[in-house]
């Protein structure tokens, strides 16, 4: 009876460490064959490189370190082993986003992806020319057909396998993460095995890279869609999985279905795995951030505790004129509860050399925003400066409810590299806070329970000038992520004059979002690689 031991390897690349990269396949592989010597190890889509490569694929060096690497792994990884992995490869003059199966010092098929994905964070049409054929082969007596990504989103790849005699699909991927991405992504699996009558075996990237996160959930399913093995989410992962041959098919045989995280605990896990990534994949030392006493400050600082540990974060509370004991105090409790450094520095003799040097430029005109914005600039400096110092990054404060209407300040409290919570919108940062305090103690619940406050004037409330924000978030996921008109978000029950100006501002602020720092991506439409407005433009809202 023909039977294989595959192994799903989930793994954490670096986009561009090519040698890295072959190092984490040498070892997953040496660690593998102990067990089983002729077993197939299967990596994620474009493993050599990492995912997404960008622009990096348009360097001419890129075809000569792909060589490399490949080479040096026909010549370490053992012979018995088969080991099924992704890699940008040019054939003809032409960049293949391409699946590879080495066996026996050899490279003994190769398979170029045929679906591009082209929207939402995707662009592989600038970079990959597509392939058009199946790959079908023997692993075992076992016939095994390759597909990557993109492919099992659409009937004709898996379909053009089947036809050629494949009873096993093996789908390398890198997809990010967002919220439901994992039930959609196992229902088109089930779809394309019960189309095609192939079992079908899901290897996901995990890791963040940049704003985005890989969430892993790697998977197997059967020809008639059930599901026979499961790797954890948001954690690197290698899980076995057996397949056999018998009289009525393939029998798969691993560790079952595992239930996926609930909506807020993956979320939770992914904005932790997005700053853990970004500050250890580029080197800092931690992290810096303004702790405010208000509520995203609050989450903010919960999540870098999570990703990076107390011992490095530092939460630094800039108070001013108009800052309550009640913040101050409720800062301080938060940071001792969760054993950060933290400390006090007062603004008000900063604010007033700076008022003071352009008093002249002021003279005759009252008081406005600007002396607001100025409040915030000022902590900003106090920030950076750190930073620089320190070797910290300075994590920004700003959900998505703010960065879509501009209720943030260039240069202030958006001065720094990284914005934990620029897709999170109001509603679920409140939602958010009270899933840690689950978790054990954590965030004062008056934070979360006070009306939200900038404290940048006297009794400020954020909605003094912003609609409340379950309807403000509401309005913002129709006119963002579902790219409705305001008419017909106002047929949707929402009032006119609140929809009009909540459009006009996201419309007038797309100058702030574009100098604002990336943060992690967890909807299907960030201010991010997904949506690309032009910041001049004549464009309005009843177009």
């Amino acid at each position: 009876m023909a039977s294989l031991q595959i192994l799903m390897a989930q793994i954490n690349t670096l986009v561009g460490d090519f040698e890295g990269n072959t190092r984490r396949v040498l070892d997953a592989v040496n660690t593998a064959v102990e067990s089983h010597p002729d077993c197939v190890v299967v990596f994620p889509e474009l493993t050599l490189c990492g995912y997404p490569p960008e622009d990096l694929l348009l360097r001419p060096s890129v075809d000569l370190r792909v060589e490399e690497s490949l080479n040096h792994l026909l010549a370490q990884l053992p012979g018995g082993a088969w080991v099924v992995i992704g890699y940008p490869r040019r054939s003809q003059g032409q960049l293949f986003n391409a699946a590879g199966v080495m066996h026996g010092g050899e490279i003994v098929a190769e398979y170029h992806k045929q679906a591009l994905p082209n929207y939402q964070v995707f662009d592989e049409k600038r970079y990959f020319a597509a392939g058009d054929s199946p790959c079908v082969l023997s692993v075992q007596g076992i016939s095994v057909g390759l597909s990557i990504c993109e492919d099992i989103w659409e009937s004709s790849p898996a379909q053009q396998a089947a036809d050629a005699g494949a009873e096993l699909l093996l789908n390398l991927n890198a997809s990010p993460f967002h919220r439901g991405k994992s039930q959609d992504r196992q229902a088109a699996v089930i779809q394309r095995a019960k189309e095609t009558g192939c079992a079908v075996v899901y290897v996901n990237q995990v890791g963040g890279q940049d704003e985005l996160v890989f969430d892993g959930g790697s998977f197997a399913v059967t020809a008639s869609g059930e599901v026979a093995a499961t790797a954890p989410h948001f954690v690197e992962s290698t899980q076995w999985l057996s397949v056999a041959r018998n009289d009525s098919g393939l029998l798969l045989t691993g560790n079952g279905a595992m239930a996926d995280p609930e909506d807020l605990a993956a979320v939770w896990q992914a904005l932790v795995l997005g700053v853990r990534d970004y500050v250890n994949k580029n080197r800092f030392n931690g992290v810096v951030l303004g702790l405010s006493g208000g509520i995203d400050s609050a989450l903010t600082l919960a999540v870098a505790v999570e990703a990076l540990g107390p011992e490095r974060v530092e939460a630094v509370m800039m108070p001013f004129r108009y800052t309550s004991q009640m913040s101050i105090d409720d800062a301080a409790e938060q940071s001792n509860t969760q054993g950060v450094t933290h400390k006090v520095i007062p603004i008000e003799p900063i604010y007033n050399a700076f008022m003071d040097s352009l008093a002249d430029e002021f003279e005759g005109m009252g008081a406005d925003t600007t002396e607001e914005n100025l409040q915030a600039r000022c902590r900003g400096v106090l920030l950076m400066s750190i930073s620089n110092k320190k070797g910290s990054l300075v994590l920004t404060t700003g959900n998505k409810s703010e960065m879509a209407v501009g209720y943030s300040t260039l240069y202030g409290d958006m001065a720094g590299g990284f914005d934990v919570l620029k897709d999170v919108p109001k509603t679920l940062v409140t939602a958010l806070c009270r899933y840690r305090n689950t978790l054990g103690p954590c965030i004062p619940e008056r934070v979360i329970e006070r009306p939200p406050s900038a404290e940048l004037a006297p009794d400020q409330k954020d909605e003094d000038s912003l609609p409340p924000y379950d309807v403000l978030d509401r309005i913002l996921e129709m006119y963002v992520e579902q790219d409705m008109s305001a008419e017909a978000i106002i047929a949707a029950g929402l009032q006119r004059d609140q929809v009009e100006r909540v459009i006009r501002l996201v419309d007038l602020n797309e100058y702030k979002r574009r100098q604002a720092p990336i943060g992690v991506r967890i909807t299907q439409r960030g201010f991010g690689r997904d949506r690309r407005y032009p910041i001049t433009s004549g464009w309005r809202m009843g177009h």
